[in-house]
């Protein structure tokens, strides 16, 4: 992979502060996935943000994947969702398991087996792929929440682990905003009613999601701990947050919030 790991990780944190500035939730992981395989040396990517069963759980696909997968029979997408043999291998890590989630490859895990797996042969007829790398999101409490990386010929070379390895944090930080923002849909004010707002009191994606946090009392220590931000960076978003807002604290800049319709008002106000 041209640029090593350090470049794969200036690139893709590029491709993160784009996604961050992304207003839609569902926008944000088809930003991530149309360039991230190449970060890693793959060709095509499935995500998923629920847990890898062969039953259930929506993926999200590269337009490389999407291209392959275009027509899949039940079959086919029960052995894609069960993500063999990364489910058992990180079931007892990362968290509630004590262990950490880093990425890894089928062949590692699965030794010998997994050229003669149901799995192997699966995408081996689907996407003309012979190796899989996973990433997994740290610090989910289910067994696999992340990606799966897609590539033909030899397997994924240690450098390749190690920058999706460098890649997890900021993928960790795209899927915390989309969570903040589907929240935000989900309770504030109708989108007609926020772009309704002046244009200069229009809050960014990354200050509505400090605000989400401001609303649940946490302190500006706990919200960098949460969007894998410093503090520095909090205090000058809750900056930008007040100015937009006309407020100056926190209790005030809620409660201004809620009568704009950014938030929910709390039942009994």
């Amino acid at each position: 992979m041209t640029g090593g790991p350090a470049g794969a990780y200036e690139r893709m944190l590029a491709v993160a502060v784009a996604a961050l500035h992304e207003r839609e939730p569902e926008r944000l992981w088809p930003l991530v996935a149309a360039a991230l395989p190449g970060l890693c040396g793959g060709e095509a990517l499935i995500y998923k943000l629920g847990e890898w069963t062969d039953r259930s759980g929506s993926m999200g696909l590269s337009p490389a994947a999407a291209a392959h997968l275009g027509r899949i029979d039940d079959d086919a997408m029960a052995v894609l969702r069960r993500g063999y043999p990364f489910a058992d291998h990180y079931a007892g890590a990362g968290a509630g398991g004590g262990g950490v989630r880093r990425p890894g490859t089928a062949y590692r895990m699965a030794g010998k087996g997994w050229a003669r797996s149901r799995t192997a042969g699966t995408i081996s007829r689907l996407m003309d792929a012979d190796h899989v790398l996973a990433i997994p999101l740290p610090g989910t409490g289910t067994p696999v929440t992340g990606c799966l990386v897609y590539r033909a010929g030899a397997d994924f070379s240690e450098d390749q682990v190690r920058a999706a390895e460098e890649l997890q944090p900021l993928l960790a930080g795209v899927e915390q905003q989309r969570q903040l923002l589907e929240r935000w849909r989900a309770t504030a004010a109708s989108p007609e009613t926020r772009e309704e707002m002046p244009a200069d009191s229009r809050l960014t994606p990354r200050q509505v999601a400090v605000l989400l946090l401001l609303a649940d009392a946490m302190t500006a220590s706990a919200i960098a701990r949460r969007l894998g931000i410093s503090v520095r960076t909090v205090h000058k978003h809750v900056e930008g947050v007040y100015r937009k807002l006309g407020t100056r604290d926190r209790v005030s800049t809620v409660l201004r919030a809620q009568e704009m319709g950014l938030l929910p008002r709390r039942v009994g106000r």
